[in-house]
This record gives structure tokens, sequence and C-alpha cells, in this order.
């Protein structure tokens, strides 16, 4: 059965700005809503809330109607979870109470997520401390936990790691995948860093000046050579795979995924678990045949599928398929003219470096 899903649009004026939002997202997992500053992500997010009223807009959930041609739910009444850039945490109470406050304002009953949700947040050390002991990363945390008590039907995330510095960025990206794999609930997730787009998303919706222009799963979209994402220096996609062997001697693990396999560094997961990789389009270089003496030890067949010249017209991003699993290299103009690259040739992927990021 393919996976359920719900339909939004809004579409109308807010001053000089215009929204004209269309597109379909998964009852269950994480949406990332992906675009430059100022193409209209926050706004999205406030239609959702009930904090902005377009007057052509609809959106369903759970069989209640937030807003069709006659209906407009108010903010009040809609079972919103909403995460700030900020947290905006009661100061006179303690980690523990704000938490205990969001609990009392639940429509639905939700006091045995309390153990659960400080457990997978990792909150369980700070319940007695005051907001102003805690550092971004915690704040931020309490801040999620605290939206999920509220027994929401939709979750919504805006940007809730830019103001964060890298290490406490990286010190709540664990806690967020947690999250990702137990919630049972929609989540929107507004981001302009496709790091984040690639390490947290199940789904993506490409903004750009208040349009969606892309939209699907996210390694389909993060690969979609038409779209903004696949041509930022940064550009990568999200491979899932399972740990299939080990090697204790040079402490490797091998991840299988449909189309190859990988070595990675052993973070020490056990054979059979879940892992996902990120592999960017810069570590990926392409050769006509297999070269066993080159220390890339990651080699493997694939097709080209696409080529498309970048923004710098010294570079081209070209995908490739392996099996179901697409991934992107990063190649000069010059190196794909000389090596005659073209779609449906086949080729090696050498990939010089993998994270694995969950």
């Amino acid at each position: 059965m393919s996976e359920a899903m719900l339909k939004a649009r809004f579409e109308g004026a807010l001053g000089a700005f215009a929204l004209n939002a269309e597109f379909e997202f998964p009852q269950n997992g994480v949406t990332g809503i992906f675009g430059p500053s100022g193409c209209g992500k926050t706004t999205l997010l406030r239609c959702f809330a009930g904090l902005e009223h377009l007057r052509n807009g609809a959106f369903s959930i759970d069989g209640q109607t937030w807003q069709d041609a006659r209906r407009f739910r108010p903010a009040h009444r809609r079972e919103v979870g909403y995460v700030f850039q900020h947290a905006n945490l009661f100061q006179h109470l303690t980690v523990r109470d704000n938490l205990r406050f969001a609990i009392k304002r639940a429509r639905a009953e939700n006091t045995g997520r309390f153990d659960e949700l400080t457990s997978l947040l990792g909150l369980g050390d700070l319940l007695e401390r005051m907001p102003g002991r805690l550092s971004g990363g915690e704040r931020q945390r309490v801040g999620i936990a605290r939206a999920l008590l509220s027994a929401p039907r939709l979750l919504l995330m805006d940007e809730p790691m830019s103001a964060l510095d890298l290490q406490a960025r990286q010190d709540i990206f664990p806690y967020l995948e947690n999250l990702r794999n137990t919630l049972s609930i929609p989540v929107l997730y507004v981001t302009h860093a496709p790091e984040e787009v690639a390490r947290f998303t199940d789904h993506l919706v490409v903004m750009r000046e208040g349009k969606v222009i892309g939209a699907g799963p996210t390694p389909d979209t993060l690969a979609r050579l038409d779209l903004p994402l696949a041509h930022e220096r940064r550009a990568g996609i999200a491979v899932d795979a399972r740990i299939a062997d080990i090697d204790l001697k040079w402490h490797l693990a091998l991840a299988k995924f449909d189309g190859g396999a990988l070595w990675i560094s052993d973070a020490g997961k056990a054979v059979g678990e879940r892992v996902r990789l990120m592999i960017q389009a810069r570590d990926v270089s392409i050769a006509l045949i297999e070269n066993p003496k080159v220390s890339i030890v990651n080699r493997i067949p694939a097709t080209i599928r696409q080529i498309s010249r970048s923004e710098d017209p010294s570079v081209q991003v070209v995908t490739l398929e392996m099996g179901s699993t697409v991934i992107m290299a990063r190649v000069t103009a010059r190196s794909s003219y000389l090596l005659d690259l073209k779609p449906g040739m086949t080729v090696f992927a050498q990939i010089k470096s993998v994270a694995m990021v969950d």
C-alpha cells in the first residue's frame, strides 16, 4: 500500500508578499521545508498554525478540517506543537514545570509520555534546573519536549537549530534522530541548511519566492538537477543502509544498501543495525574502469542518469544510479569532457568519504 498523504494549499497575499503553495506530505515522518531566506517558509508554517489566514486555502488532518472555502479553525483550536528558533521557556519555572505546563494545556491525556520524551531527549538530569542555567541546545530540547507534550496532531519546527553554534547543532542531532524514528505524527521542519535536510527529513518541499518548486521523497528530490539544492557546494544525499559485516582488524564496518555496500568507520553498530549515511557530491569521483591501485576503497559500479552544468561553469553535477539508490558527484567540466561522460554510461563511483549520521 502507498503511504497516506496529507494535502495542503495556501494561496494569497500578505502585504507585498504572495504565497502560492500546494503540496502533499506523509501522515508520518519528517517533511523538510527548504528554501532561501524570505521565500515563505515561516509564513507557510504560520498558515498551518492558523496564525495567518489566506482566503484561498485548504487543509485537513485526522478528519478535522482546519481550513477550506467555508471554514477556518482559529489557532487556539488547532492541536499544533510549535518549536521556534528560540525556545521561549518560562524563566520562572523549572524544566519540569515548563513540561508540566504543556501537559495541563493538552487536549488529550498525555501524562504517560513525560518519561518517554524526557528519556528520548536526554532531559532527565535537567528537570530541576531553571532555564537560565541551560545551554542553547538544552533549551531547544526542552522546547521540543514541551511542544510534543501538548499532544499535537501536527508538529511545526521553524529552523530550530539556526540560533545554535556548530557544536550545539552536532549535540542535538542524535536526539532529533531518535524522535524521527519514534514519532507517529507528521512533522514540518523548516530549514535552509542542506545537511539538515539530508540527515533528518524523509520528505522534502522546496520553495522559492513564495512558490513550491519541487516536492517528494528526500533522496529523489535532492537528486533533481533542476532544483537548487543539487548545486549547493555542500550538496549530498542520505543513504539508508544496514551493517552487514565488521572488520575488527581495520576498525571498519560494511554498510549494505540496495545497489552496493560501503566501508565506513566502525562506530560500534551491530550487524543488522540500520544506519543513515551522508554522501556529499564533492566526495565522489568518477572512473571509467575500476582501479584497485588507489587509496579509495569504496568503488561501486553505477550508471549515469543525468548531467547538469552548475552555476559555476567550470563544474558539472552528475547523478549516478546504483540499483534503486541515487547519489551525486561534482566533477569539473573539463573532466566530464575528457571522459566523454554521457547519460546511460556505466562507470565506477569512487566515494572518498562517507559520514554516518544516524
